[in-house]
């Protein structure tokens, strides 16, 4: 269309009126479509140039956003039409601090419903110069809702195994308590109070199993609670250091050697440093378990592309691939202690910050775990329009 218009230009002195008069109407056409494209489409784009001035406002944007347009529309700063103040004001802090923001969600009040909208503002670029800025917005209420109910049924799915395995979990404990009960009833009635010493292994026996049922019980409450993340700026590197040095005993215990290869210049993270260390707590427990005649534990962080991946590799028994398939599931596990929650409740806090974990395994090769955070855009995309080259 540029092309089109710049050879135009150059011929416009030898054209007639007829062929002045078709070129009119092949541009009326042209920009009758790109308006026809515009208004089809499901997001709503509002263009302003450099002094925020309105350029363009399509079907969508007045549906979700503006207030009823003026005739006008270049005399208006952009701020002026979007009728909720919440987002405008939002819109003009961003573009008085010449920001770029992607995918920022506001909830708006449409004819008494609450709606979500997506927002993204970005610069418009026309030939390696800004020239003003594209404000775009999806209503994404559905999806939203889609979501939520997806994570219910997810979630009710998930209960039915947990239920499960807590009730079968704490039958075990249970029934140990009662057989050691009875031996101390019967040992009472047998023995002097002096002769203690049978009494007091029995009372640490129930001791212990009724600790393990505790922990049985804290576990599956702490994985079936929803999660209270709020994540700020985190240096990931500075929290899994300081975790690996909690466990450095734990490791030295199990004649474990930990090596540790964590990139400086990490870029910050928007993570929830309890909810992190306990996800690799986990990780390194299982880890430790792996290992029982010690090993080697390497954590390595370091940046590849948009994100910033966390590998914790042990050198233990390692797994096969139905157990690397099976290994995140409520109560899945392969040894005879451990609630088998741990992996579980890893993965979930992963997924709640919006990352990827994987395993990779082989059985006699140990395993590794990795886990990928995307790192926030600080820095502005910008949206090109490369021009055409003159001819």
């Amino acid at each position: 269309m540029r092309r089109f218009v710049q050879r135009a230009l150059k011929i416009l002195p030898k054209l007639t009126a007829e062929q002045i008069h078709d070129l009119i109407c092949t541009l009326s056409q042209e920009n009758e479509k790109l308006e026809v494209v515009l208004d089809s489409m499901n997001e709503g784009v509002i263009v302003a140039d450099r002094e925020n001035r309105i350029l363009l406002v399509n079907k969508p944007a007045e549906r979700l956003l503006t207030m009823p347009l003026p005739e006008q529309l270049q005399e208006h700063h952009v701020c002026e039409i979007i009728r909720d103040p919440v987002l405008a004001g939002f819109v003009r802090d961003v573009l008085v601090n010449q920001e770029t923001v992607q995918d920022r969600e506001f909830s708006v009040d449409e004819s008494g419903s609450v709606r979500t909208l997506s927002c993204s503002i970005v610069p418009l670029v026309q030939d390696g110069r800004i020239e003003g800025t594209i404000l775009s917005a999806e209503d994404i209420t559905d999806r939203k809702l889609r979501e939520a109910r997806l994570r219910r049924f997810e979630s009710l799915a998930s209960l039915t195994t947990l239920a499960a395995g807590v009730a079968h979990e704490i039958k075990n404990p249970l029934g140990s308590i009662g057989i050691h009960m009875q031996l101390i009833e019967k040992s009472l009635k047998q023995q002097s109070v002096e002769d203690s010493d049978g009494l007091l292994q029995y009372v640490t026996v129930v001791n212990e199993e009724v600790e393990r049922l505790n922990k049985i019980v804290v576990d599956f409450l702490f994985a079936v609670r929803p999660m209270d993340i709020q994540p700020i700026d985190s240096d990931l590197g500075q929290i899994v250091h300081e975790l690996l040095q909690f466990v450095q005993y734990e490791l030295e215990q199990n004649y474990i050697e930990l090596i540790e290869e964590i990139s400086e210049d990490l870029p910050l993270l928007q993570l929830d440093e309890r909810y992190i260390k306990q996800a690799v707590l986990n990780i390194v427990k299982n880890a430790i378990a792996a290992m029982p005649g010690g090993g080697e534990l390497r954590v390595r962080i370091r940046t590849q592309g948009d994100d910033v991946v966390l590998c914790i590799s042990d050198t233990g028994v390692g797994m096969d691939e139905a157990t690397q398939n099976r290994i995140f599931e409520p109560y899945f596990t392969t040894r005879d202690f451990g609630s088998g929650l741990g992996l579980t409740l890893a993965y979930k806090i992963v997924k709640e910050h919006m990352a990827e974990i994987a395993v990779h395994s082989s059985p006699g090769d140990g395993s590794s775990f990795s886990i990928q955070f995307p790192v926030p855009q600080r820095s502005p995309k910008l949206l090109a329009y490369k021009g055409e080259p003159e001819e």
